[in-house]
């Protein structure tokens, strides 16, 4: 099969994991930076031009790495690839869902799939009654928008909530700010979910007086052993935000397993590492059987 990476570079540790298993299951492997793509609709063939060439035919499926800087436009570049059927492990509509904290947060709401007490405003005027409302500090406020663990901030005091808060105000920053899980101790669990199934899971710990666990933050990992809970919301939450290939981040707390994020672009290098895991080569299994599939309802 002919498969694109839509990347914005071959030096990226995931980039290259992902087409080097593609190329050894036999593949033709290529990389499409996405934000070198033009798109071309109206009258005529619909084009995605891509160094001087229309790369929309003649190709079997693609494997979105978007990032949140250039979300809007990638994730229109995906769509693009839907409308002429090819199969993508990331649905458009999927990744501006999984971007966007605060709309992934409302659908796993509406869905009943538990998370973190959170508050979204963009008012400065009340900012005592936000924090009120999460019963205190301390408090989480993260930027509707951050990957990796930036842009994550813990407030411990409400003097200290407040200025932060009022400060992304006003720069015109979007927040979030939720409640402080104070059990989970700076650890959270990544759970790799690939075709609706959990192919590994990984629990972060946060480097040493960091309350983040991102491994891009200097934590590290260990295996991780799921609950029957944990794993059905795992999957449910790829279901519902229509992600292929997603990794769900889950905290442990007195209330229970809550999910914190569903990110569409799951980095491989840590939980491959820490797991032993070949998880790229599972992408490309699930591409073999989704293009299998749709081979076979066309004929």
């Amino acid at each position: 099969m002919k498969i694109y990476v839509l990347s914005t570079s071959n030096k990226l540790y995931s980039t290259i994991r992902i087409l080097d298993e593609g190329q050894k299951r036999g593949h033709e492997m290529h990389l499409v930076n996405h934000t070198k793509c033009s798109i071309k609709i109206g009258e005529g063939k619909r084009e995605i031009i891509f160094q001087e060439q229309n790369i929309i035919d003649a190709v079997d499926a693609i494997i979105p790495r978007i990032g949140t800087l250039v979300g809007r436009h990638g994730a229109a570049i995906v769509k693009e690839f839907e409308m002429n059927n090819v199969y993508s492990t990331a649905r458009s509509l999927g990744i501006l869902r999984a971007q966007n904290k605060v709309r992934t947060l409302q659908i796993l709401n509406r869905k009943k799939l538990p998370i973190p007490n959170t508050v979204f405003a963009i008012n400065p005027e009340n900012i005592d009654e936000q924090i009120s409302l999460l019963g205190g500090t301390p408090v989480i406020i993260k930027l509707q928008e951050g990957t990796q663990g930036l842009g994550v901030i813990l407030a411990e005091t409400r003097q200290s909530a407040k200025s932060i808060i009022d400060t992304f105000y006003k720069m015109n920053a979007s927040i979030l700010i939720q409640e402080y899980i104070k059990e989970s101790n700076g650890e959270d669990i990544r759970v790799f979910v690939v075709g609706g199934q959990i192919i590994a899971t990984m629990k972060r710990i946060g480097a040493e007086g960091d309350f983040r666990s991102n491994i891009h933050r200097g934590g590290t990992g260990v295996p991780a052993v799921l609950s029957k809970q944990e794993k059905k919301m795992a999957i449910k939450a790829c279901q519902y935000l229509n992600l292929d290939v997603a990794g769900v981040d889950i905290i442990r707390s007195k209330k229970g397993p809550l999910i914190i994020e569903v990110n569409s672009s799951p980095g491989l290098k840590g939980i491959e590492h820490y797991t032993g895991i070949n998880i790229a080569e599972s992408i490309i299994k699930l591409i073999e059987r989704k293009c299998e599939i749709q081979k076979r309802k066309t004929r």
